[in-house]
């Protein structure tokens, strides 16, 4: 008898875990995965978009590919990827792009920022990269 008990029990907790989880675990899955994808594929991504603008990095303009964190409205995920430019000293220190964001006037208009950050996961304080710009998206379907 105990051990239907037990078996009851797990299979509920399963049920439950699978039901309020399982947008939690889709979720991770799409960061991880597109974590993963700039992590192999980011050079492969750079030398494409400087294919694309006649770009040959030097010290003082060099260029990496890096995820993009969006923050705001609800979300905490990785959406893509972006690409950063600046002195190769600084360009090092980036890991992501965050991408924080807001509505005006309901959801009349949607502003996004798109800001360099030494941080691989975005929460309420990130840490800057100043003298980083982004200079292209790459956008990556899920």
């Amino acid at each position: 008898m105990k051990l239907n008990k037990r078996i009851a029990l797990i299979a509920t907790a399963a049920l439950v875990l699978s039901t309020t989880a399982l947008p939690q675990i889709r979720q991770a899955i799409k960061i991880i995965g597109v974590g993963a994808a700039v992590q192999k594929f980011g050079p492969d991504m750079n030398k494409a978009l400087n294919r694309l603008t006649k770009h040959t990095d030097t010290p003082a303009r060099y260029t990496k590919v890096v995820p993009i964190l969006t923050v705001g409205i609800g979300k905490s995920s990785a959406i893509g990827a972006a690409q950063v430019m600046g002195p190769k000293s600084l360009v090092d220190k980036v890991k992501a792009v965050a991408a924080p964001e807001t509505e005006l006037f309901g959801k009349e208009i949607r502003i996004r920022a798109l800001i360099p950050t030494s941080n691989k996961t975005i929460t309420d304080k990130f840490e800057t990269v100043d003298g980083v710009g982004v200079s292209g998206i790459v956008d990556l379907k899920i």
